[in-house]
C-alpha cells in the first residue's frame, strides 16, 4: 500500500500594519456611526497599509516570520503558495514570485491561489497533497491582503468592512496523528455575481469610463452573500468534521472567516459551540479575507492558547462564491 505522510504546521507568522482606522474615524468619511457599524458588523477598527506598501510587502514580512518560528531557512522551501484578492500586478507576475525574490527562496516553485476569502483553506489544502504524496517536504503558504487599495471609500457598505494584513505558515511533514486531518471545499459560481471587482481583467479592461465609474473596487449585494454565508459556514464545517471522522464536540478551537459577528454567530449555533471555543479577532482587524483565519490563529499561537494536539476547526466563504473548511491536530 502507498504510504503518505502527514502534514502539518511547523512555523507560524504574521503582520498587520501600523496604521488603524477606526469606525469614529469612518464617521468622518462616511455618512455612518459607530453604533451602526459594531451592531451590524461586530468591527470596531481595521489596520491599512501605507501609500506604498503592497501585498508582497505584507507577505514578506509574514514568510519571514513563520521561517524564523520553524527554524528553517529559505533554501529549503520547495514550494510557495500565496493567497490573495489584492496582488501586487492584476495579472503578472504571481506575488508568489514576488515574495520567492523578496525572501531568497531561489529553489522554490511559486503561483497565487485565487478563491477570495476561502483563499488560505484552499492554498493549504493544495499544499497539503504536495507533502502527503512525497513531491514536496517544506511548503509555505501566504495569505496576504490590501483590501483598502480596491475599496470604494464613498460607498459606506462595503468601506467599514475591511482591513489589511498577511499571515504565513510553514507546513511540512510532522509525526502520525497530527497535522492537517480533513479538508472540504466548495463554490456556487452562480453567485459570482454577488461579490466582485467589475474591471482591470479581459471582461472590462481598464479604461477611463471604468476607473470614472469606480469599477476597479469591490462591488457587493450584501443581503445576498450574508445569506449564503450564513447557509455554508456551518454546512462546511460539518462536512469537514464528518470527513476527519469527529464531531463539533470533538473540537477545542474554532476559527471562523472573520467577516461578520453575526455570520459567526450563526455558525456557531448550527455547531453548537460555546463561546469560549470561537475565536474573534473582527472587532481589532475587520475582514482582511483570506488572511483572516491565519492571522486569528498566530495570535491564538503568540498568545500560548495552543496546545500540541488540540483539535483546530477553520470555516470561511469568499467570492466565487466559495466555501471551504479544514480541521487539524495543532503539531507545535
Amino acid at each position: 500500500m502507498e504510504h503518505f505522510y502527514s502534514s502539518g504546521i511547523i512555523g507560524i507568522g504574521s503582520y498587520v500594519p501600523e496604521k488603524i482606522l477606526t469606525n469614529h474615524d469612518l464617521e468622518k468619511m462616511v455618512d455612518t456611526s459607530d453604533e451602526w457599524i459594531t451592531t451590524r458588523t461586530g468591527i470596531k477598527e481595521r489596520h491599512i497599509v501605507a501609500d506604498d506598501q503592497a501585498a508582497s510587502d505584507l507577505a514578506t514580512i509574514a514568510a519571514l516570520r513563520a521561517l524564523e518560528d520553524a527554524s528553517i531557512g529559505t533554501a529549503d522551501i520547495d514550494l510557495i503558495i500565496v493567497s490573495t484578492n489584492s496582488p501586487d500586478y492584476m495579472n503578472f507576475p504571481a506575488t508568489a514570485c514576488v515574495v520567492q525574490d523578496n525572501i531568497g527562496a531561489a529553489k522554490a516553485a511559486t503561483f497565487d491561489v485565487e478563491a477570495g476569502c476561502s483563499g488560505f483553506i484552499y492554498a493549504v489544502t493544495i499544499a497539503d497533497q504536495f507533502i502527503k504524496t512525497g513531491m514536496y517536504k517544506n511548503v509555505l503558504v501566504v495569505a496576504t491582503e490590501i483590501m483598502s487599495k480596491i475599496t470604494n471609500w464613498d460607498d459606506r457598505e462595503t468601506c467599514v468592512l475591511f482591513g489589511d494584513g498577511a499571515a504565513a505558515v510553514l507546513l511540512s511533514r510532522v509525526e502520525e496523528g497530527l497535522g492537517i486531518s480533513s479538508s472540504f471545499l466548495g463554490a456556487d459560481g452562480s453567485g459570482g455575481k454577488y461579490l466582485l471587482l467589475p474591471a482591470g481583467g479581459s471582461r472590462k479592461p481598464a479604461s477611463y469610463e471604468t476607473v470614472e465609474k469606480k469599477l476597479h473596487t469591490i462591488h457587493m449585494d450584501g443581503k445576498e452573500v450574508f445569506k449564503f454565508a450564513v447557509r455554508v459556514m456551518g454546512e462546511a464545517a460539518l462536512k469537514a468534521l464528518d470527513i476527519a471522522g469527529l464531531k463539533p464536540e470533538d473540537v477545542d478551537i474554532f476559527i471562523p472567516h472573520q467577516a461578520n459577528i453575526r455570520i459567526i454567530d450563526a455558525a456557531m449555533k448550527r455547531l453548537n459551540l460555546s463561546k469560549e471555543k470561537v475565536y474573534v479577532n473582527i472587532d481589532r482587524f475587520g475582514n482582511t479575507s483570506s488572511a483572516s483565519i491565519p492571522i486569528a490563529l498566530d495570535e491564538l499561537y503568540r498568545n500560548g492558547k495552543l496546545k500540541k494536539g488540540d483539535c483546530i476547526l477553520l470555516t470561511a466563504f469568499g467570492t466565487g462564491l466559495t466555501y471551504a473548511s479544514m480541521t487539524m491536530r495543532w503539531s507545535k
